[in-house]
């Protein structure tokens, strides 16, 4: 066991090295989730200690000691800083140098065998023979680093595409007079109004250093350790540290005395969590593996290494033809050595054997064809983040979507601004510009609509005549917020948010400038109203107010109560003329489109009917709570469109969507979207997302388009399906490779070919194959989603892999019998006829099982397939003629040869297509 364990670590780990797992491409925020809570004793006592200093120490304090100021560091000291501390980034895989990866391209069995065979040839002064050897060394060690040094700068540029950004403060230029005291200090952070600081730049979280002074809002990932400086409200969730899934408030001062626990400390933000509302101005403590999460990040990772079905999937055909190799190569020592007596040629041979039956390119052909595939999307406006989430994205035949931005334009305006009733009141409109302008959280796009709407006349005046007191941040559970605004005479709390979620926190209504009771009779009224406003695809949002005392200091939930209903605000965002042909074209891809929205159910079902998406059946977030995971799992599978929907909602049904057996992608770029994203099999998002979705998200979208997504979708099953191919075309090969070599071995009394042609063979073939990424896909590949199934494969393997056995023992037969190659003083012959026919037979039976359909007539490969698979035939049929020849033991072949050669060719292709055709009848065709 300890043998096969080695190998297997030998031959796989390059494989498992390229594709990392799921959680570490899931972004920083997903190394640490729900299932790897942070225990206390984890964290290392340096960082913890660090953490705890700073804490209780003032802001001016902690602002000295990193050497930095409320507005930013200069230039200068960044640059020192950065060279001092490095990048804020967690290596979770290190980056080669390029003698390192060279190496590590050469280091491998088919190159350690030719190194060995090489060697062998000069020790017995054969140096001609160790140059053409070393030169076929070479070859494979160059090949296997450009084209993987290729892949992996094409899979960092795309990531670089999406990086996450910061929003810090820095001086622009040195100022020499600062005053450094704490004294000094405090009074500047006293004086400092956040919302007006103008020297700040949106910068890549990797350039950040300790003591940059950053702003935190809603839907903001926490880049680095940081130490709260200004917080308005800030809720931050720290479930990827903790499995907490509440948010917890952070504050401007540590509250709580005598803490022990970095995690429960109260003015500490951490790497790896993400602001759910409010605002804040912080200053970095700590960055990349120095933080509290990177600090924990090797050991999470180490625990987390999970593969996707496609790893297992490859793994398991890679590891069937290494027992093959494992099994095999003893006997055939075995049998030649008893058959001819060289042991030592025997033993060369048997070594070949064993690197030719191992798929040694297959990693780097898997990781090129995805990389290219990745390139290739990118064109398309689809950004692959983690390469092998393409093969799920090929296999997708759920869509989960928002409604905003996806089946609709993205563009909402203010339609109507009206009294309980639906009469147009400019009241209604007042208070809901007070409530969106004050507001510090995420403005979404209703907010925006509103302060573009009011933003004329007397209104923006409102903001003179009233000062904010407090805030009550959204949250998906409420579906309203509150700003409490002050005047002379009150405090006002004016609260905006979902209809029924309104509705229920207030007791009085006020029409005409006259409060009445919200009695049932008058509820009623309301709600038809606004039902008539979202029959006309306006998404209505309430608006009501409440005075309380001046002299009242702290505004919570539970002040959202007894309100004054005093109207509402509609909002219309038309349909995309696009949307339409993208939802016919993803149902012809066999992709289903199902809507998960936080909308409301009427202006959802209008906008799908006007996009011509067919609504079979309506579930409310409500309905989705009484419901068990069994009985929703039934009702989903008939169910459209999901509305008034909570995160937990979105990953719920995700969840159990995925648990019915189908391969579910998720697209959103709100921070409710961010859990349903990481329950998804591909979560997508779009580069206008905020951090959350960004990080969480797999695939990012460069436009919001259910037609980039369409084009997206094609692009990654015609990678899969190149990919496929290779894997399908050389398990099917070796594996009937092991039958041809072990017939040879055990009637031919010398070896069947030499060690050198062997591997030769292997080379030229699998150079052959490096050009699958840009092969053409048969159009009825794409029209549906492919699923990757090692059992499809086995059986592929185990029914067209023999096939080439029986034309390799018809070789034999000829050579032997009619061409005379029948003892030792004639091998030579033997082996350069068995070259010639196996490297043919192999290079062009990819032709035939690329596709079902008849190839080079219905299905033709892509030109550089063609080029180089015609450039594999002509080489094999050149080198026996070739000076070279005696180099590599072979001799020219008589002309009837290549007569027989062509009936072998013509006969191998019939008998493959004719078995195609029943082999597609009875088992499909993947």
């Amino acid at each position: 066991m300890k043998i096969v364990s080695s190998l297997k670590n030998k031959v796989l780990g390059f494989f498992n090295n390229r594709f990392t797992s799921r959680s570490q491409f899931k972004g920083d925020s997903n190394l640490l989730d729900e299932n790897y809570p942070v225990e206390k004793s984890q964290a290392p006592n340096a960082i913890t200690n660090h953490l705890l200093h700073h804490a209780y120490l003032s802001n001016a304090e902690s602002l000295l000691e990193l050497s930095s100021d409320i507005t930013g560091l200069t230039p200068f000291e960044v640059e020192q800083k950065l060279a001092e501390y490095g990048y804020n980034e967690i290596d979770k895989q290190e980056k080669l140098s390029w003698y390192y990866h060279l190496w590590l391209s050469y280091k491998n069995p088919f190159n350690l065998l030719l190194t060995i065979l090489a060697t062998v040839s000069f020790l017995t002064d054969d140096t001609t023979g160790a140059v053409v050897i070393g030169f076929m060394v070479l070859i494979s060690t160059v090949l296997r680093f450009v084209q993987e040094r290729r892949s992996n700068n094409a899979a960092d540029k795309l990531k670089e595409m999406v990086s996450t950004t910061a929003t810090v403060i820095r001086q622009e230029i040195e100022d020499e007079e600062d005053d450094d005291t704490i004294a000094a200090l405090e009074k500047q952070i006293a004086a400092t109004n956040p919302a007006k600081i103008e020297n700040h730049n949106e910068i890549p979280i990797k350039l950040l250093v300790p003591g940059d002074v950053i702003r935190l809002s809603a839907g903001d990932m926490i880049p680095s350790d940081v130490r709260i400086l200004t917080a308005k409200d800030l809720f931050v969730s720290q479930a990827a540290l903790t499995g907490e899934s509440l948010p917890v408030e952070k504050y401007a001062e540590q509250k709580e005395a005598n803490v022990k626990e970095a995690l429960e400390l109260q003015n500490i933000g951490f790497m790896g969590s993400n602001v759910v509302s409010g605002s804040a101005l912080a200053v970095v403590l700590s960055t990349g593996s120095k933080t509290f999460f990177g600090a924990l990040a090797d050991k999470v990772i180490a625990e987390d290494v999970s593969e996707t079905a496609f790893q297992k999937g490859v793994n398991r055909v890679s590891w069937l033809l290494i027992y093959f190799m494992l099994i095999m190569s003893p006997i055939v020592f075995l049998i030649n050595g008893l058959t001819t007596h060289a042991w030592r040629d025997a033993a060369l041979f048997a070594l070949s054997v064993a690197v030719g039956l191992t798929p040694e390119m297959l990693p780097m052909i898997v990781t090129s064809t995805l990389a290219k595939g990745a390139v290739f999307m990118s064109r398309r406006k689809v950004i692959v983040k983690r390469l092998d989430a393409i093969q799920n994205f090929g296999a997708m035949n759920i869509l989960c979507t928002d409604k905003t931005g996806t089946l609709t334009q993205d563009k909402i305006c203010l339609e109507k601004h009206t009294d309980i009733f639906g009469n147009e009141y400019d009241d209604v409109l007042e208070y809901a510009y007070l409530n969106s302008y004050y507001q510090t959280g995420l403005k979404n796009l209703l907010d925006v609509a509103v302060l573009e709407h009011g933003n004329f006349g007397d209104i923006p005046d409102l903001v003179k005549k009233f000062h904010k007191v407090d805030e009550v941040p959204f949250d998906f559970q409420r579906r309203r917020m509150s700003v409490v605004v002050a005047d002379e005479n009150a405090d006002v709390l004016i609260c905006k948010g979902a209809v029924e979620e309104m509705l229920s926190c207030c007791k009085y209504a006020e029409h005409d400038g006259q409060v009445m009771p919200l009695t049932e009779e008058l509820l009623e009224r309301l709600l038809s109203v606004t039902a008539d406003l979202n029959s006309d695809g306006l998404r209505v949002v309430a608006v009501a107010k409440k005075n309380y005392p001046i002299d009242k200091k702290n505004y919570s939930i539970s002040d959202e109560k007894e309100m004054t209903l005093i109207g509402y605000v509609a909002f219309l965002d038309p349909p995309k003329e696009t949307t339409q042909p993208a939802i016919e074209a993803l149902n012809k891809l066999g992709i289903e489109v199902k809507i998960l929205t936080g909308d409301n159910d009427l202006v959802t079902a209008k906008v799908c009917r006007e996009v011509g998406l067919n609504v079979e059946g309506m579930l409310l977030g409500s309905d989705v709570d009484r419901y068990s995971d069994e009985e929703l799992s039934v009702i989903a599978k008939n169910t459209t469109v999901f509305a008034k929907l909570t995160p937990a909602h979105k990953e719920r049904i995700v969840t159990i969507l995925r648990e019915a057996g189908n391969v579910v992608g998720f697209m959103g770029d709100g921070i409710n979207d961010a859990p349903a994203l990481r329950a998804a099999d591909i979560g997508i998002s779009v580069d206008t997302a905020v951090d959350i979705s960004k990080e969480a998200a797999d695939i990012i979208l460069l436009e919001k388009s259910l037609m980039v997504l369409e084009q997206g979708v094609e692009e990654g099953r015609k990678t899969f399906a190149n990919m496929l191919k290779y894997i399908k075309i050389t398990a099917s090969s070796n594996f009937g490779n092991v039958f041809s070599v072990l017939i040879a071995s055990a009637f031919i009394p010398f070896l069947p070919m030499l060690p050198v042609q062997l591997l030769l063979q292997n080379l030229i073939y699998d150079v052959s194959q490096t050009v699958i990424p840009f092969d053409n896909v048969d159009e009825d590949f794409i029209e549906k989603p492919q699923r990757w199934d090692p059992d499809s494969l086995r059986r592929f393997m185990i029914f067209f892999g023999p096939i080439s056995s029986i034309f390799d023992v018809l070789t034999f037969f000829v050579m032997w019998h009619v061409f005379g190659a029948n003892s030792p003083a004639h091998q030579t012959l033997f082996q350069s006829g068995w070259f010639v026919e196996g490297l043919l037979t192999q290079t062009l039976i990819v032709h035939m099982i690329r596709t079902k359909k008849i190839p080079f007539i219905q299905s033709t490969a892509g030109w550089p397939m063609l080029v180089m698979t015609t450039c594999a035939v002509s080489l094999g049929i050149f080198l026996p003629m070739s000076p070279v020849a005696h180099l590599l033991g072979m001799q020219a072949l008589p002309p009837m040869y290549f007569v027989f050669l062509l009936i072998v060719i013509v006969s191998y292709m019939i008998l493959t297509q004719s078995l195609k055709g029943f082999y597609s009848k009875r088992f499909g065709w993947q």
